[in-house]
């Protein structure tokens, strides 16, 4: 009887520890496997839109070579009245506050969040481009709280939508955008290949929009087409009877 009992609880305990190794393996399979890239649910890359509608965002990324301002750019947005989201990251933050505020004031624009330090949105550390993304789900609150805080107290802007550097996203970290109180947005159109797009790829992309695209553009590269290519493709787009919107007017759609 003694035996039958040993045998017994032997049994278990290798049932439950094999139960253990397979909800573990389960668990890290379900994280490894969990969609990654720029367009996983709960990424919003077009909106609603009332007739023939655009939405320009521009990304001010930072670092090395991406804490410059494209005045240019910036005064054409303003000299033809044309509404823009500005993603803002801490890191072209440090370098630019009066700016900032500058941008912040003017109600041609709605400031948003670019992340901290301009990290792809992960929690288990995902790269892309070569950029290191957020390690955890505590790296990944610091990433947008830390930013929101930061614009919010420089502009008094209490942010709502986020774009993570290099539009990168797993889906948990996308979920914990949204308990954050951030929508997170990605784009339709690549309008600028991250300032490196010659202008005539730029005119040529936004004259085949339709209509409700959001369009990503960069306002930290003046050395790129950017400014050029906006302002060539706009006397056409006017001409079609496009309206320009920010992404708090419209509600977005993946």
């Amino acid at each position: 009887m003694r035996h039958g009992a040993a045998f017994f609880t032997r049994r278990v305990l290798k049932t439950g520890l094999l139960l253990l190794m397979l909800s573990s393996w389960s668990a890290q399979t379900s994280a490894d496997t969990s969609e990654w890239g720029q367009s996983v649910p709960g990424v919003l890359r077009r909106f609603v839109p009332k007739g023939r509608e655009i939405a320009l965002t521009f990304d001010a990324c930072g670092g090395p070579k991406g804490s410059a301002v494209d005045r240019e750019l910036l005064d054409l947005l303003r000299r033809e009245k044309i509404p823009a989201t500005l993603f803002i990251s801490g890191r072209w933050l440090e370098k630019n506050e009066g700016t900032a505020r500058e941008l912040a004031a003017d109600p041609l624009f709605l400031v948003a969040n670019h992340g901290l330090n301009h990290r792809p949105l992960s929690v288990s550390g995902r790269s892309a481009y070569r950029i290191q993304g957020t390690r955890s789900p505590d790296e990944v609150r610091r990433e947008i709280g830390e930013n929101a805080a930061l614009l919010a107290g420089l502009t008094g802007t209490t942010t709502t939508l986020f774009r993570s550097g290099t539009n990168h996203y797993d889906e948990a970290a996308v979920r914990l955008a949204e308990a954050m109180g951030h929508k997170v947005v990605g784009y339709t159109l690549n309008g600028d290949g991250g300032a490196t797009s010659p202008r005539k790829r730029i005119v040529d992309g936004l004259l085949a929009l339709t209509g409700g695209e959001i369009v990503l553009f960069h306002m930290n590269r003046p050395e790129g087409a950017t400014f050029e290519g906006l302002r060539d493709a706009l006397p056409e787009l006017k001409r079609r009877g496009f309206r320009f919107i920010l992404l708090s007017d419209r509600p977005l759609r993946p």
